[in-house]
């Protein structure tokens, strides 16, 4: 018994240590995937995609900053906000204004946009100190709708002299100058991906770190994280304003893509779709984000080339988030894998019973051989 025992314990042991030693394997095996991943979309992707796609893959990018920081809110705090399409306008709209204003260079410009974006989040996200779910997503709402009457009164930037200047002459779109590093069309899409994969870094660093695990108890159980000594009220407006810090940084780099930004770019009801797409691509996993964006950016520009009423996304998006709902909470990013592991489970186990011709000969052999055997046959 004592030695059967150990043998158990031991076989539990090596078992923990065999899982343990998967998980350190797997770190540097992820990061050379991630890293490939990387590589193939800075440099194969501008080398296969023409002007067209290019700039849509461009605006995909950045808007992939924008559905991060939401989907962080959602996923990791669980509170809810339908103002970072407005907000990514505030970003376009200080650097601009700043653009305008000063002679500051282009990083320090997106710096700012992010930094002045993050205060106006942060005051946005008082309400959520003491409002959660359907009241916090409607005061952010109104906000939304408060911040672009703001922008039509301001008169969204056109041109002009100073923080207030704007000129009569200037058309409906405003253009960001590009840096030096990057003016042409694919210097600035990898310009765009490698911002990206700073405000990627700093998530995941968010995530991983002490806010990140407060964010965890937040959103499990307010009452239990303030009984354990968590101040909800310093990590719920952290969360805001780093939400609100990379929609500012989005705006900024956005507005120095093709063709520039207006107002008419950021209508209330995107807040909205913004939301929708965030939920179906996963906001329990970082990677949603990215899937997000292409639903946002790519999957309108498909519809359209393929011929298709550009107004079919309105249906697709209600059903996606009805499963979301109903049968996917991980979103695309978590359960399409899934769904691909159960089908390739499904197809091996059909293969697997379809007997092969060699046993089945055996079979028959042995089968014949016993009833011989039987005295009753």
């Amino acid at each position: 018994m004592v030695s059967a025992v150990r043998t158990l314990s031991t076989g539990k042991a090596g078992t923990a240590l065999v899982e343990q030693a998967r998980a350190i394997l797997a770190r540097p095996v992820r990061l050379v995937v991630v890293t490939a991943v990387f590589l193939a979309v800075l440099f194969g992707l501008p080398a296969i995609l023409d002007s067209y796609w290019l700039q849509i893959m461009t605006s995909a990018v950045i808007y992939s900053i924008v559905t991060l920081g939401l989907g962080l809110l959602v996923g990791r705090v669980g509170m809810v906000s339908l103002c970072q399409g407005v907000l990514f306008a505030i970003g376009a709209w200080v650097a601009l204004r700043l653009y305008y204003a000063t002679s500051l260079p282009f990083p320090v410009l997106i710096l700012a946009a992010g930094v002045v974006t993050g205060v106006i989040g942060t005051f946005i996200g008082l309400p959520a100190l003491r409002l959660s779910g359907l009241y916090l997503a409607l005061i952010t709402l109104m906000a939304a709708g408060a911040l672009t009457v703001v922008l039509r009164i301001a008169q969204f930037p056109n041109g002009g002299s100073g923080f207030f200047g704007n000129s009569a002459a200037g058309g409906a779109s405003s253009l960001l100058s590009r840096p030096a590093v990057a003016l042409g069309d694919t210097a600035y899409y990898r310009y765009c991906v490698v911002v990206a994969a700073l405000m990627f870094l700093l998530g995941l660093w968010h995530v991983r770190s002490k806010a990140g695990r407060a964010w965890a108890a937040i959103r499990q159980s307010e009452a239990t994280a303030l009984a354990a000594g968590v101040n909800t009220t310093l990590y719920k407006l952290w969360a805001f304003a780093l939400a609100s810090f990379m929609a500012g940084i989005a705006g900024g780099v956005l507005a120095a893509a093709a063709g520039g930004v207006n107002i008419n770019q950021f209508p209330v009801q995107n807040s909205i779709v913004l939301l929708a797409v965030v939920l179906m691509g996963g906001v329990y996993n970082i990677w949603g984000a990215v899937v997000a964006a292409l639903l946002l950016r790519l999957l309108p520009a498909l519809l359209d080339d393929w011929g298709v009423s550009t107004e079919l996304l309105t249906i697709l998006f209600g059903i996606g988030i009805l499963q979301v709902l109903l049968t996917a909470p991980g979103g695309l990013v978590d359960q399409v894998p899934k769904d691909l592991a159960k089908l390739g489970r499904a197809i091996g186990a059909l293969f697997s019973r379809a007997p092969r011709g060699g046993d089945a000969t055996t079979a028959i052999g042995a089968t014949a051989k016993h009833a011989t055997r039987d005295p009753a046959s």
